[in-house]
């Protein structure tokens, strides 16, 4: 049954997944979820699979009324979640009445914040996605009055004897690590820098006024010197992977997320793994942050590691959804890719009306 959220504080938010993951191979951005393993979890906590259409909110409050009784869950950075101003819990399926204003309001120790929602959030897609594409111009941000469009087969789930919904799976927030280190491997022009490369991991960094979903510009906390190519052959225009740390000249470093462009001409000093982009996802200009070098046989044992984590919150949310005859659309994620050459191949509709 097609219901709506209806956006009464949009902040700065958006319809968001995880991108397309073949858009590099037409040279498209990726685009998607800037935290991609918060918004992975999200969609787990409420039987969704990781890749469907949720909220990504940045740093500004935001509230909005739904239509019928919901599922929902959020996740990603810190923040005060409300429904009808009760206090609701992150990293928890939530059960959103009908008619109540959800809240996320103080959003801390982090830039973003992921509501998912049990059901169908019908939306626009390009190339299999539906990831805002800010060169192209395709999607946009929510906007005051918007209705989101979801399609609801969840039973309400309510106290048997004091008829107030009620739901805990005592999920916690998971460790992440200190989101102000960034693992990084040796990028493809590590050796053009000499001695000099050293300084990557030597230096505090501060993230700039600048930074956005495209990239982060770096500039060392105390004015240290950067890493400087020491030969002067020519750099040609060439595929650039998400996370490349480039060193241009000036004074700042750049760090390529999601939504960079497909190619580029600055020498790659470091690749930042995929835990290290969910950190960086989350930091906030201001925030000072360190590089720390992993081995690429170590990162990809990460983020093994931690997508075992996600099957077992996925195994754990299936078990408990099956015994209340919650209908449950997860699916495996993809297995984990074993190509480790510096530059690997590039890896439903919501209708918004306005009120």
């Amino acid at each position: 049954m097609a219901e709506t959220i209806t956006v009464l504080t949009p902040g700065l938010s958006a319809i968001q997944d995880l991108g397309r993951r073949r858009g590099s191979r037409v040279g498209q951005m990726t685009g998607g979820a800037l935290d991609q393993y918060s918004a992975r979890a999200a969609n787990i906590l409420v039987a969704a699979d990781t890749d469907s259409p949720l909220i990504e909110l940045t740093a500004l409050d935001f509230a909005a009324v739904a239509g019928t009784d919901m599922l929902v869950a959020v996740t990603g950075a810190p923040a005060q979640v409300r429904i009808d101003g009760a206090v609701a819990c992150q990293w928890d399926p939530l059960v959103w009445p009908a008619g109540s204003t959800l809240t996320v309001t103080n959003i801390r120790d982090g830039l973003r914040v992921y509501l998912a929602v049990h059901g169908t959030v019908h939306t626009n897609r390009l190339e299999q996605s539906c990831a805002p594409d800010t060169v192209l111009g395709f999607g946009r941000t929510l906007a005051r009055g918007d209705r989101i469009q979801v399609d609801v087969d969840c039973p309400p789930i309510r106290h048997p004897h004091f008829d107030i919904p009620v739901f805990r799976l005592g999920v916690k927030r998971p460790d992440r690590g200190d989101r102000r280190s960034i693992p990084v491997t040796d990028g493809p022009d590590v050796a053009d820098f000499g001695d000099s490369a050293g300084r990557l991991l030597d230096t505090e960094f501060t993230v700039g006024n600048a930074s956005n979903h495209i990239g982060l510009r770096l500039a060392p906390t105390d004015d240290a010197p950067l890493p400087h190519r020491v030969i002067a052959s020519e750099m040609l225009s060439r595929g650039v992977p998400i996370g490349a740390v480039e060193v241009p000249a000036g004074k700042e470093l750049l760090v390529l997320h999601r939504g960079r462009g497909v190619t580029a001409g600055y020498p790659v000093l470091a690749v930042v793994t995929t835990i290290g982009l969910d950190r960086l996802g989350q930091a906030r200009p201001g925030d000072r942050i360190r590089f720390t070098r992993v081995s690429v046989a170590g990162a990809v044992d990460a983020h093994r590691a931690r997508q075992r984590s996600l099957d077992r919150l996925r195994t754990r949310v299936r078990t408990v959804f099956a015994e209340l005859g919650i209908p449950n659309h997860t699916r495996p994620d993809p297995p984990t890719r074993t190509d480790t050459r510096p530059f690997p191949a590039p890896s439903s509709a919501l209708t918004l009306e306005s009120a």
